[in-house]
């Protein structure tokens, strides 16, 4: 039986599709049949073994499409393999890793059905010269964390291509023997 892979995901100004694209390169490298596409454009899952979603940590909360993807195919997901990264520090510090992991583990608790294999955080990029509508107003408030932060990427690709390999090997392991 082919292996055939969603990797599906949110991104609100790129990165998080910049990672899921990386991941599903790795993901085809490895040998897997992968398709890439926005959560929001994702009809059905049936042709799918297994999925990959991937989304931002905004404002302490999982993006919305990603929340409305995972409400959308709960019946289908339930079903199959599901792996999910988010995108959420913006710093290289352990609390604020902690604090990610926390906020994306009481994200993923509101889906009680949802049995991921895999769950990984990686670190964010920040740009506030490209920041749009609300966020450049929130980004000039006295009390916004991201008040005069500078511009930062902290995503490791190295650990993201080692997670997807690491992924590829999960998916299929008659292959990996």
């Amino acid at each position: 039986m082919q292996i055939k892979v969603l990797v599906a995901y949110a991104s609100k100004y790129g990165s998080t599709q910049e990672v899921a694209e990386a991941i599903a390169a790795t993901l085809r490298e490895s040998g897997l049949v992968v398709d890439l596409e926005p959560m929001r454009e994702v009809k059905a899952l049936e042709e799918y073994t297994a999925v990959v979603l991937g989304a931002p940590l905004y404002m302490l909360h999982l993006h919305k499409d990603a929340r409305g993807f995972l409400s959308k195919h709960c019946e289908a997901l339930t079903g199959l393999p599901v792996a999910i990264f988010a995108l959420g520090p913006f710093h290289d510090e352990e609390e604020e890793w902690k604090e990610a992991r926390e906020q994306l583990d009481k994200e993923l608790a509101k889906f009680p059905w949802l049995t991921p294999i895999a769950i990984e955080i990686f670190g964010g990029k920040f740009d506030p010269a490209k920041l749009r509508f609300p966020d450049n107003l929130l980004a000039i408030l006295p009390a916004s964390p991201l008040r005069k932060m500078p511009a930062s990427d902290i995503r490791d690709w190295t650990a993201i291509h080692a997670w997807a390999s690491n992924l590829a090997t999960q998916l299929q392991p008659a292959l990996a023997q």
